[in-house]
């Protein structure tokens, strides 16, 4: 019987802290899976930590960009990955712990009956620790305006913690995507449902970074709601 072969992707900048124990407890629950950093020259060293170690295991890649090119390209490039090294499964998380590992099996047992498997906080038994009620109801909000104007049929649109089918992503040109930034999420949920791709949700707990501030802005949420109601009326 084959093995799927998995990539696990982090996208970072200044998480070198989070990166020292957030590998090896990605390994305890996919010890066979490979880890792409993609660091955007984060001035922590945390793509030269990275580098060091991908030199002492050979299921560390990192992939180190000039300058902060924005979460959105990150993923992209992440996902470029996994396609053109021929990977079954490619499943991204946050590097700051707010997305435990410990919820990596269950979405990897969602893979026989959907393409796209998102770690959700808002199905039955998903949860969020340490929220201000503020971020709580721009969060609601940005999901409610995404399955509105884009007919998506999933609860957490915005969530990153997803693993992919990669001959699915193979459908789709990942080069013509706009988004930079957090709306990445929502813009590869719209192509994906256009292309037939099955979604499947599974509870998560989302919880607090444990190093370093969180990169999410106003700014970021009114770019995500533009880009949200450009695909939505005019499908690009």
């Amino acid at each position: 019987m084959t093995v799927d072969r998995v990539l696990v992707t982090l996208c970072t900048y200044n998480e070198r802290d989070n990166l020292i124990a957030l590998l090896p407890e990605i390994w305890r629950f996919v010890p066979t899976a490979d880890i792409l950093v993609v660091d955007d020259n984060s001035p922590d060293g945390t793509g030269q930590l990275v580098e060091d170690w991908s030199r002492r295991d050979a299921r560390v890649r990192v992939l180190r960009r000039p300058g902060k090119l924005g979460l959105g390209t990150a993923i992209l490039a992440a996902l470029q990955y996994a396609v053109e090294r021929d990977y079954d499964w490619v499943l991204n998380l946050d590097a700051d712990f707010s997305h435990p590992p410990r919820f990596i099996p269950a979405l990897l047992a969602c893979r026989d009956h959907a393409d796209l498997v998102i770690g959700s906080r808002y199905v039955p038994q998903g949860d969020i620790v340490g929220w201000p009620v503020r971020r709580h109801l721009m969060s609601r909000a940005i999901n409610f305006y995404a399955r509105w104007l884009l007919w998506l049929s999933t609860r957490d649109c915005s969530g990153g913690y997803r693993c992919y089918r990669v001959s699915t992503l193979r459908k789709l040109d990942l080069s013509k995507l706009r988004s930079h930034g957090y709306a990445v999420q929502e813009e590869l949920l719209f192509h994906l449902n256009r292309a037939g791709a099955r979604f499947a949700e599974t509870p998560i707990t989302f919880e607090e970074r444990r190093y370093g501030a969180s990169k999410i802005n106003l700014g970021e949420g009114l770019q995500a709601a533009w880009i949200i109601l450009r695909l939505g009326v005019w499908g690009a």
